[in-house]
């Protein structure tokens, strides 16, 4: 299953669902983004029904993105229970990102 695409809306009212979120913020004109878009979406797959995997594209959620301290595009952060407990910024692969899961997740 591929990221779930996010809005302030749906933001919100999926970090009131335990467990554990990773969220990309994004934007289409970021070739970056772009670039590790497919490596995000294996992500998504493996981790099916592990935790929740969505997009939040901050040219259309720009008041979230500052809400949420997003000053570098793209940045992932994991959320746990509603609550930030990681981020991290241009990883350069899928392993980086599957390994900062890891990291982020077993201090839980």
């Amino acid at each position: 299953m591929a990221a779930v695409n996010l809005n302030t809306e749906k933001f919100h009212k999926i970090m009131h669902t335990e467990g554990a979120v990773l969220v990309d913020f994004w934007a289409p004109w970021c070739t970056y983004c772009r670039k590790i878009s497919s490596a995000y979406d294996k992500v998504a797959d493996q981790n099916e029904g592990k935790l929740i995997v969505a997009k939040v594209n901050i040219d259309e959620e720009e008041a979230l993105a500052e809400q949420e301290g997003i000053e570098v595009i793209p940045t992932l952060v994991l959320y746990h229970n509603g609550k930030s407990i990681g981020s991290i910024t241009a990883p350069e692969s899928k392993a980086r990102i599957d390994s900062f899961l890891q990291e982020a997740l077993a201090k839980q």
